[in-house]
């Protein structure tokens, strides 16, 4: 009997593994088929050949290139921005006492995650746009941090509810201030917990795709989320290179997770659990 509830676990985890993989795999396979390929009956799971020329259109001729760039620039200078202002704003939250303050700041924090992001799209938008801040990356970042300080300062605060406050008792009196404390003891001690806040944050904003195609109307300032939707068009679906572009824009988040997945998995059994 035992064997026989392992081996039905298994074959639903393959079945299950099948599933999460197989759309993946079948955009990786789309991005090599030339466009009879792809439209050929019966289907082929596997290219005749390999062809790159999707990719080569993707860089030529559509400027991918500088939507990447786009991309990357902007989603690096949020999730740090974001980062950085959750290390202090979670610190002042797990440490000085704030009375009632406290449990009401934290609790329109967690409101604030319920919003969903199409509720403020339109007073964001009127808002930037009266002052002349639309079509701008640098108004994109600032509504990016904004919009990310929340989720990253309750998981900062979990992180440094973990961390002893006789380490920074111990430091304050050898002669450390508040922020070289700061900086020599709770950051160090907290990499674990900002590398899952960074990585969350980079691959949320990475793909957001609604504020981006709201803020941005320069072709050369859109991002990747809005140039793969800029294939889908009403002439039709331009699936070969609509899954290079795919494939390329996972690259960057399949990167980050594949160095900073052991300190996620600490980070977030950190913040999980209050010590």
């Amino acid at each position: 009997m035992k064997i026989i509830k392992n081996t039905l676990k298994i074959i639903l985890l393959l079945l299950f593994l099948i599933m999460a993989l197989f759309p993946l795999y079948w955009v990786i396979v789309t991005s090599f088929k030339d466009y009879k390929e792809i439209y050929t009956f019966p289907i082929k799971y596997l290219p005749s050949k390999i062809n790159f020329e999707n990719y080569k259109y993707l860089f030529e001729i559509s400027n991918f290139g500088i939507y990447f760039k786009n991309s990357v620039l902007i989603s690096l200078i949020s999730a740090l921005g974001a980062m950085i202002i959750s290390i202090f704003s979670g610190y002042s939250l797990s440490r000085f006492k704030y009375n009632k303050a406290k449990n009401t700041l934290l609790l329109a924090m967690y409101f604030s995650q319920m919003i969903p992001t199409f509720m403020i799209m339109a007073p964001l938008f009127t808002s930037f746009a009266n002052f002349g801040m639309t079509d701008s990356l640098f108004s994109l970042m600032v509504i990016y941090i904004s919009t990310m300080i929340a989720f990253s300062t309750i998981m900062g605060k979990g992180f440094f509810d973990r961390i002893p406050v006789a380490l920074e008792e111990a430091a304050l009196i050898d002669g450390c201030n508040n922020m070289q404390t700061i900086i020599k003891i709770v950051i160090p001690l907290s990499l674990p917990g900002l590398a899952a806040i960074f990585s969350f944050a980079f691959v949320n904003i990475w793909n957001e795709l609604f504020l981006a195609a709201m803020f941005m109307s320069s072709s050369y300032k859109m991002t990747i989320p809005v140039a793969l939707n800029s294939f889908i068009s009403k002439a039709g679906v331009s699936w070969g290179v609509l899954s290079a572009g795919i494939v390329v824009a996972l690259l960057p988040t399949m990167i980050i997770f594949a160095f900073t997945q052991k300190y996620i998995v600490q980070g977030l059994t950190d913040g999980a659990v209050k010590g």
